[in-house]
């Protein structure tokens, strides 16, 4: 049982894996009091003042404690996270490690001016942005009530927040910025006279790309991605 539990962790891609598993612990780093979340906050005044440079990821580990928004959180992050990493970044894991750079420097510097702590929500709806819009066909379910296509998801999450109370601020966020990026990467260089802007440095590939695949390997099927919202309330999945 062990060892399938291992192989099974082993077997998500590793850019997911490190990245939801250090959210995981950072939570419950705080929830066994080893750290306090004011240690792990965004403060542009103590990152450069007292030069406690962790902020600068820290704050995109933490959603909270335990409880339904961490938990809905986490899962968002993983699936969406994971689905990126094997579907249209599967094999080039350095361009996937850029797009996590660019989203990150850019929240990061909004941040200084919006006030905001934690980043870990705004992050993960750029993920579910960039995931929606190069699958623009897959049909999606919102707790058996609302039926729309992948692109209208993002939006959907900012509303669902907003009848929680609250603020859209962060959602609009990682729109914003998950937006940038689609457009730069997957757009731009397509029009008349565009370019590709956005390049992976060499360095990342050389850190990043030469890892062999593994085969016994299985990727999370994407076009299962509907099915999170019937997997919450017990109900089948849409047809798709």
């Amino acid at each position: 049982m062990a060892h399938s539990i291992t192989q099974e962790y082993l077997q998500i891609p590793v850019v997911t894996r490190a990245y939801t598993t250090a959210c995981v612990l950072t939570t419950a780093a705080v929830q066994l009091e080893v750290i306090t979340p004011f240690q792990l906050y965004f403060n542009p005044d103590l990152i450069i003042r007292r030069y406690q440079i962790w902020r600068l990821i820290t704050n995109f580990l933490f959603f909270g404690s335990l409880g339904f928004s961490f938990l809905f959180n986490i899962i968002f992050l993983y699936r969406y996270c994971r689905m990126l990493e094997e579907g249209c970044f599967r094999g080039r894991t350095a361009d996937f490690v850029f797009m996590f750079l660019f989203g990150g420097v850019l929240m990061t510097l909004f941040g200084l001016f919006a006030n905001l702590f934690f980043l870990g929500q705004a992050f993960t709806i750029m993920l579910v942005y960039v995931w929606s819009r190069r699958n623009p066909f897959i049909p999606m379910n919102f707790f058996g009530l609302l039926n729309f296509q992948a692109p209208f998801l993002p939006w959907v999450l900012m509303g669902f927040s907003l009848l929680l109370g609250n603020s859209i601020i962060v959602d609009l966020l990682g729109i914003g910025v998950g937006h940038m990026y689609y457009f730069l990467e997957d757009v731009f260089p397509n029009q008349p006279g565009g370019r590709k802007l956005l390049m992976t440095p060499e360095l990342l590939r050389a850190m990043f790309d030469h890892q062999e695949e593994d085969p016994s390997y299985t990727p999370l099927p994407e076009e299962q991605a509907g099915e999170l919202w019937q997997d919450q309330e017990g109900e089948e999945a849409p047809d798709l």
